[in-house]
């Protein structure tokens, strides 16, 4: 895990963008802009790793309410992390806040982490030199590099700096998983929601008086991340149990960012997501929240409506139609109406799972493709779309789809919508999400 830290408004949340490629963090002029966590996985060219953004430390936000818990996230970042990224803003004089962070890292980093200062807003000559002769006067640090992220300036320095050092610690790549592989079911959640209770009525009698998971009332009874390996009818599925901590005698806070942590580690190593809901109460910000990540990694995803006998006939209805309004976001994924207690309906979960597995990993011609896209698009006023002269699929899951336009600039998301729709009336893509990829008649590789 590598972590992005520093005082508000130096640019954490801009270097995250840049280093993720995509805008995940928002972006602001306003000190304080990211108070939570926000976390992407980075693939690199040898070594792979989760990227962390977080909220500014030290003080000097307009929301004065959340900075002590902004500020106490940030050090868990800290005592947690592999690799530290302390941010300066190039352009200014070191702060207070500055010199107080750097003490905080000397005492809390973990020993073994490095220190990389990325000295960023260095968008000109005067303003580097200035910035290392500035950042110099901390004595912190293994190494200093300077950026400009809004540029896109230094980013890949940044990047080769931090695969560097990760491999020098032993770490690598992940393999890449098969397709025909047993697929691996990540099942997450609110804490006490049933996900122990929903593993233990998966499997056989047997499995289950040997290696039952531990169920309890008490949120947070689950405190390993655990693989359990059910089969079903001649498959094999490993199903991931998500958790808090191993150590016991931690404060509520720090079970949240592990649980977090660990929930993120999860979802980057499944092929599919099982959102564990509670059907008896009506969906959180923090349900939809984890749907996002399950979406944003690229996951199957199906969304599985616990305790259903806690419902009426009248009462489940009503509930699943509650649950899929408030998750149209990810309207591709099935929702399942069941009860881990009585087993009703449980059995359904694993065509559902076969099915997102199948259908994340789908391919289709390039013949299938162009004859769908003429048809799809002919006689519609899709604006940019219309210029497409080649589609293809892109190589990795979840289905990736490249269209090669005159401008990809024009390019709406509502048309790209559109083509999802389109596309899934087509072909069968229940339980993946779908990606689109707009390039140049310039551009020659295909991701």
């Amino acid at each position: 895990m590598v972590a992005i830290i520093g005082r508000p408004n130096t640019g954490k949340s801009t270097l995250f963008n840049s280093m993720l490629r995509r805008r995940i963090a928002i972006v602001s002029d306003i000190p304080g802009t990211t108070r939570d966590h926000i976390a992407g996985k980075i693939e690199g060219d040898d070594c792979d790793y989760l990227l962390l953004d977080t909220g500014g430390m030290g003080g000097g936000t307009l929301d004065k309410d959340f900075e002590a818990d902004v500020h106490a996230q940030s050090l868990l970042a800290i005592e947690s992390a592999d690799l530290i990224l302390f941010t300066l803003n190039g352009k200014e004089d070191l702060t207070k806040s500055d010199r107080e962070i750097a003490h905080i890292l000397r005492k809390a980093h973990r020993k073994h982490a490095p220190i990389v200062l990325v000295l960023t807003k260095c968008d000109n000559k005067k303003v580097e030199e200035n910035a290392l002769l500035t950042a110099a006067e901390l004595g912190i640090g293994d190494e200093t590099i300077t950026v400009s992220a809004l540029n896109n300036q230094g980013t890949s320095d940044v990047e080769e700096l931090i695969e560097r050092h990760l491999k020098s610690m032993h770490f690598g790549k992940q393999e890449k998983r098969d397709a025909a592989a047993v697929p691996r079911i990540a099942v997450i959640g609110k804490p006490n929601v049933g996900k122990s209770s929903l593993i233990n009525a998966l499997m056989s009698d047997t499995q289950r008086l040997s290696s039952p998971r531990l169920v309890s009332d008490v949120p947070g009874t689950t405190r390993d991340i655990t693989d359990t390996t059910i089969r079903r009818e001649g498959d094999e599925f490993i199903f991931v149990d998500t958790a808090g901590l191993k150590k016991r005698g931690h404060k509520a806070e720090e079970i949240e960012f592990f649980a977090y942590v660990r929930t993120l580690r999860a979802i980057e190593d499944a092929d599919v997501v099982v959102l564990v809901l509670d059907a008896s109460e009506p969906p959180s910000k923090q349900d939809k929240h984890i749907a996002g990540l399950s979406d944003e990694a690229g996951k199957g995803l199906i969304l599985l409506l616990n305790k259903s006998d806690l419902l009426s006939a009248e009462d489940r209805e009503q509930r699943l139609e509650e649950f899929r309004d408030a998750f149209l976001f990810c309207r591709y994924a099935p929702v399942l109406l069941c009860s881990a207690l009585t087993r009703e309906k449980l059995p359904k979960i694993f065509d559902l799972i076969s099915m997102a597995h199948r259908n994340r990993h789908r391919r289709l011609s390039t013949k299938e493709l162009q004859t769908w896209l003429r048809d799809s698009v002919g006689g519609k006023p899709l604006g940019e779309i219309l210029t497409t002269k080649f589609i293809t699929q892109g190589k990795d899951p979840p289905p990736t789809f490249i269209l090669f336009v005159k401008n990809p600039v024009h390019v709406r998301v509502s048309q790209l919508r559109y083509l999802s729709n389109r596309i899934r009336e087509v072909f069968e893509f229940t339980g993946t999400p779908i990606r689109w990829i707009t390039k140049g008649p310039r551009d020659k590789t295909l991701d």
